[in-house]
C-alpha cells in the first residue's frame, strides 16, 4: 500500500477513535482541531466514512458520531469472543435477583471498556452501553481490572487521575490505598465518583489459569439503592462472577 495511502488510513482512524471518546458526536471544525489536521482533510475523510456507514452526520445539528457499521463490526468481534453472548445470561439473571443493572466490562488500555449490560426494570437507565468506555481511576469495574491487573503498581503511578464528580479520587496516595484495598477485599465499589447520583459494586472475573480477564458490576441510582444495600448484593455479585468465569472464554 503506497505510503500516501496508509497516512491517509491512518488519519480517518484517528477520527474514528475520536468519535469513539465522544458520547455526544463532534463537529467537523470540532474534529479537525482534535486530530491536528487540515479542515479540508477533516472534511473529505468524514464525507467518506459517511458513505460507507462508519460515520453517522446529524444535518440539524452538524455533528458527527459512530455509524452503524462500526456497530456491526464490533459486535462481530464481540460475538467472536464470544463475551457478549455468554455474559447476558449471567447478567440477566443477576439483575433480575437485584432489578438494577448488571455490567460486564474489561481493560482496554487506560479505559474500562462496556462489553455487555442488561438494565433493571426500573425507569432509571444507567448510561455505559456496549461499547462505551469509561475512566478506571472513577469506576467500580476499573478499580478492580486495575487492581488485578499484572502491572496494577505501574497503572497507579502513570493514570491521569482527572476529576469526573467531586468525589473522583484525584490523590495519587488515596488511590493506591483505594487499589490496595480492592485487592485485600475482592472487590471494588464506586460512589458518585463517575457520575452524581450513581453508586456501583463490582468484582473480578477470572480466566480457568486464575487470571482476572473481565469485571461484572451492579449500579444504581444512590435515591433508590443505599450504599449498605448495594453491599448486601455482594454474595450474588460474586456467585455472577464465578459463573461468567466458567462461561466466558478467554480473550
Amino acid at each position: 500500500m503506497p505510503a500516501e495511502r496508509t497516512d491517509m488510513v491512518g488519519k480517518a482512524l484517528s477520527l474514528l477513535v475520536l468519535l469513539g471518546d465522544t458520547a455526544q458526536g463532534a463537529t467537523a471544525t470540532e474534529l479537525s482541531v482534535a486530530a491536528a489536521l487540515p479542515f479540508s482533510t477533516t472534511h473529505r475523510l468524514l464525507r467518506s466514512l459517511s458513505q460507507q456507514g462508519f460515520v453517522a452526520f446529524d444535518a440539524g445539528t452538524k455533528r458527527y458520531a459512530l455509524g452503524i457499521r462500526v456497530f456491526q463490526l464490533g459486535q462481530r468481534v464481540s460475538n467472536a469472543n464470544g463475551l457478549a453472548g455468554s455474559s447476558i445470561p449471567v447478567l440477566r439473571s443477576l439483575t433480575e435477583h437485584t432489578r438494577e443493572a448488571s455490567i460486564l466490562g474489561v481493560l482496554d488500555t487506560n479505559h474500562v471498556l462496556t462489553v455487555s449490560k442488561v438494565d433493571g426494570p426500573q425507569a432509571f437507565r444507567v448510561t455505559s452501553d456496549p461499547g462505551t468506555h469509561s475512566p478506571l481511576h472513577a469506576t467500580a469495574l476499573g478499580k478492580v481490572l486495575v487492581a488485578f491487573s499484572d502491572d496494577w503498581e505501574a497503572r497507579v503511578a502513570e493514570l491521569d487521575l482527572f476529576a469526573r464528580t467531586e468525589k473522583t479520587i484525584t490523590d495519587r496516595r488515596v488511590f493506591r490505598g483505594e487499589i490496595e484495598r480492592v485487592r485485600e477485599l475482592g472487590y471494588g465499589t464506586m460512589y458518585e465518583e463517575n457520575e452524581v447520583g450513581m453508586s456501583a459494586l463490582a468484582a473480578p472475573v477470572r480466566s480457568a489459569d486464575g487470571r482476572v480477564i473481565g469485571a461484572v458490576a451492579i449500579a444504581a441510582p444512590v435515591f433508590r439503592l443505599p450504599f449498605d444495600e448495594l453491599l448486601a448484593f455482594l454474595p450474588q455479585l460474586r456467585a455472577a462472577a464465578a459463573e461468567l468465569s466458567v462461561r466466558v472464554p478467554a480473550p
